[in-house]
């Protein structure tokens, strides 16, 4: 055999079993696609494996559970609030003011169960808006007393009827007992976790009427159903 005809005999160093050599001396792309399919593959497999297996942080408990029914309520409270020229959060000042008149910044911090400087630096805020205003106290200029503003007091209309709204988004398919059941539990939360910060709430006439009054339901509903029972 001719040096020629060996050197068409013998098949290229490049080539491959899979396919005939292209032009370009590249191998078939048909058993290099397969191979790249099946890499990938195997890859979306153990991804969506190990996603079967992760489970959100503390997916138990109750703390997970209300700081997440917590934010999304702030985020529902914040986008209303917007159109008041109001912040999550500063509502609340508001409406403890509308409800109770006029108030000193200690007894305004130990309603809301915040430290005096968290309450000052809102009221400051407010303040300057037009919706708050601070007066010393007669005799003692030390004790500094806060009260709506006319402003204010219109705001605090606008901003319960925001609260009803999502408060019914809150508590859509709840029934009665259920509802003074979670507040009262809530409730005990709170005060739990401000004895254990040092911000203990003050527990105002109205926080004791709506715990009389939710015992005394509770209580009504006890016996109706002992004597649908007899």
């Amino acid at each position: 055999m001719s040096t020629a005809d060996e050197r068409s005999a013998t098949p290229p160093d490049d080539a491959t079993v899979g396919g005939p050599v292209n032009g370009k001396g590249e191998t078939g792309k048909g058993e290099t696609r397969k191979g790249k399919r099946g890499k990938s593959g195997a890859g979306a497999e153990t991804g969506a494996a190990a996603a079967r297996r992760l489970r959100p942080p503390g997916q138990k408990s109750v703390g997970w559970a209300l700081v997440q029914a917590a934010r999304l309520h702030r985020g529902r409270i914040g986008d209303r609030l917007a159109s008041l020229n109001l912040f999550a959060g500063q509502e609340q000042v508001v409406q403890v003011l509308a409800a109770a008149g006029t108030m000193t910044m200690g007894d305004l911090a130990a309603t809301l169960r915040v430290r005096p400087p968290t309450a000052s630096k809102t009221i400051s805020r407010l303040a300057a808006l037009g919706f708050v205003e601070r007066r010393a106290e007669a005799g003692d200029g030390r004790i500094v007393r806060v009260r709506l503003t006319e402003t204010g007091l219109a705001k605090a209309e606008a901003i319960e009827r925001i609260w009803d709204e999502v408060e019914a988004e809150l508590l859509d398919g709840f029934d009665g007992k259920e509802r003074r059941r979670l507040r009262k539990l809530l409730r005990k939360a709170a005060r739990n976790l401000a004895d254990a910060s040092g911000v203990a709430g003050q527990e105002t006439e109205a926080d004791a009427e709506i715990e009389a009054e939710d015992d005394e339901a509770d209580a009504a509903g006890l016996n109706g159903s002992a004597l649908r029972a007899l």
